[in-house]
């Protein structure tokens, strides 16, 4: 099918919109990584863990109506178990004899990951309606319990370099402390308790500021690469993120006879580039940085290429 030249405008219109935030804030940390100090991007990141994050979640909890998208985290969860099974069959392509654990711990890691809850999110209120806010915002908040904060700690652990593995209710309290599922619980239970416009203002603010810290990040810590030694595994797990998984749950929806803004917000959601959360579980169980920051890198890029792909065909 041709499109007319009022879709081609639109579909260009939406793409700057999409496009805006995510090269002007990833811009800005590439420039300062060249002055920042050495310790800027682990402050910056473990602020948006203990601050950002949790803050997002708190006031996405209080505006956002869940009642009419129940199936939206079986699609999360779908997605999930989709990558991990792609990155299984992916890394017997990719794996070396003298690959070690971590790395194989690292490639599903970095398949399975997205950045829902910034880049996510990011690209849903560009492109789609406001109406169905709730399906991004129910999707990430799934993704991110079931995922980052979930099944990624267990993962993590058994292909971690450590040689002392945590026992599992050490996992289990991991999982139940993380700050992020309590604001979220805050958030929820006290939808019913208004707040002064001025905080209410803030905190949406504040929402937007912790995007653009957490965008600012993801080019702070490409500006830091100092090697490349892993492009061929990180090439094929981006691959997988942001083109095969997202085609399959596009497809999936179309079979479902969804159309149009949800189509699109599920197919966006689940090829988001490599979430930043992939780098604080290398640090805490020593896996392969190298790998996973070269993910996130190909998988920003491929995600420039892919979006007026899904625009045309899923949009």
């Amino acid at each position: 099918m041709l499109l007319t030249d009022f879709q081609l405008n639109f579909h260009f219109g939406d793409l700057l919109n999409a496009y805006i935030p995510l090269m002007l804030w990833t811009s800005v940390g590439l420039l300062a990584s060249r002055f920042a100090p050495k310790n800027a991007s682990k402050f910056l990141g473990v602020s948006l863990y203990w601050v950002g994050v949790p803050l997002q979640l708190f006031v996405l909890a209080r505006h956002t109506e869940f009642s009419d998208t129940p199936y939206i985290p079986y699609v999360a969860i779908a997605s999930l178990v989709l990558s991990w099974l792609l990155a299984l069959i992916g890394w017997q392509f990719v794996r070396k004899e003298d690959s070690d654990r971590s790395s194989m711990g690292s490639f599903i890691l970095a398949t399975m990951l997205g950045n829902t809850g910034f880049v996510g999110l990011t690209l849903t209120n560009s492109l789609t309606s406001s109406a169905y806010t709730d399906w991004a915002v129910l999707y990430s908040i799934a993704s991110n319990v079931a995922g980052n904060y979930g099944i990624a700690v267990f993962i993590a652990s058994y292909f971690g370099k450590s040689d002392v593995k945590p026992p599992w209710w050490k996992l289990l309290l991991d999982v139940a402390t993380v700050p992020s599922l309590w604001a979220f619980a805050i958030g929820w239970y006290t939808r019913s308790i208004s707040l002064p416009d001025a905080i209410e203002s803030g905190l949406d603010i504040g929402v937007w500021i912790t995007i653009a810290f957490a965008l600012s990040l993801v080019g702070l810590r490409l500006g830091k690469i100092e090697k490349w030694n892993s492009l061929k595994p990180a090439a094929i797990a981006a691959f997988l993120r942001v083109a095969i998984v997202p085609l399959a749950i596009g497809l999936g929806a179309t079979a479902f006879g969804l159309k149009s803004d949800p189509r699109l917000i599920l197919t966006l959601m689940s090829g988001t580039p490599t979430g930043l959360s992939v780098l604080i579980l290398a640090e805490v169980y020593n896996l392969d940085r190298d790998l996973l920051i070269s993910t996130i890198a190909f998988s920003f890029i491929g995600l420039i290429f892919m979006l007026p792909i899904w625009i045309v065909c899923f949009g």
